[in-house]
C-alpha cells in the first residue's frame, strides 16, 4: 500500500498551491473567451492568437491537473514525527564524512513540502540522502551512495519537526 502514502508538504506550501490552484480555476472562463474570441477570427490553421490561447489553456489544465494531485496525495501533518529522530517532515542537521565543518541542513520532503526559505534545502525520502537518514537518531551515522557512485556518510546531529518559525531563522553555527 505504498502508492496510499501521503507525502509531507509544509502548511505555507499547501497555502501557496491551494492559491495558485484557485487562480488558475479563475482564470479558465478568461481563456475560454479568448479561444472563442480567436476562433471567430476565421481560418484556424493560420490563427497563431488562437493557437497561443488553446496552449495556454493546454498549459494550466496540466498545471490544475498536477497541483490537484500533490494536493489529494499530501498532508500537512506530522504524526509519528519524534524530536531526535529523522522523519518526513522533519529539518535534520547533518555533516558529512567525518568532517564536522561540512555541514547541511535541510527539510526531508518531496519539492512540493519546499518553503520560501532559501536557506532551506528540501531532500525526498525517496533520494540516496533521504533514504539514508530517515529514522536516524540523533549522533548516529549512515552511509549512502550518491548518484556519481560515491558511498557517503552522514551524521544526524539534530532532527526536529518541522516549524516555519524556526526554518526561517538561520541556525547558530556551532
Amino acid at each position: 500500500m505504498a502508492g496510499t502514502q501521503q507525502q509531507y508538504i509544509t502548511p505555507e506550501m499547501k497555502a501557496k498551491l491551494e492559491t495558485e490552484l484557485q487562480a488558475l480555476i479563475d482564470n479558465r472562463p478568461k481563456i475560454a473567451a479568448e479561444i472563442n474570441e480567436r476562433r471567430e477570427e476565421g481560418d484556424l490553421k493560420e490563427n497563431a492568437g488562437y493557437d497561443a490561447a488553446r496552449e495556454q489553456q493546454d498549459q494550466e489544465e496540466a498545471r490544475i491537473k498536477q497541483i490537484s494531485e500533490i494536493l489529494s496525495n499530501s498532508t500537512t501533518e506530522r504524526a509519528g514525527i519524534v524530536e531526535g529522530v529523522a522523519h518526513v517532515g522533519s529539518v535534520v542537521h547533518v555533516y558529512y564524512n567525518g568532517d564536522e565543518n561540512d555541514k547541511e541542513t535541510f527539510l526531508i520532503g518531496t519539492r512540493a513540502a519546499s518553503t520560501d526559505n532559501k536557506d532551506l534545502e528540501t531532500y525526498s525520502e525517496n533520494s540516496p540522502l533521504g533514504a539514508a537518514v530517515v529514522g536516524a537518531s540523533e549522533g548516529e551515522t549512515r552511509t549512502y551512495t550518491a548518484p556519481n557512485g560515491r558511498e557517503i556518510s552522514v551524521t544526524i546531529v539534530d532532527a526536529s519537526p518541522y516549524d516555519s518559525v524556526k526554518a526561517s531563522t538561520p541556525r547558530a553555527q556551532s
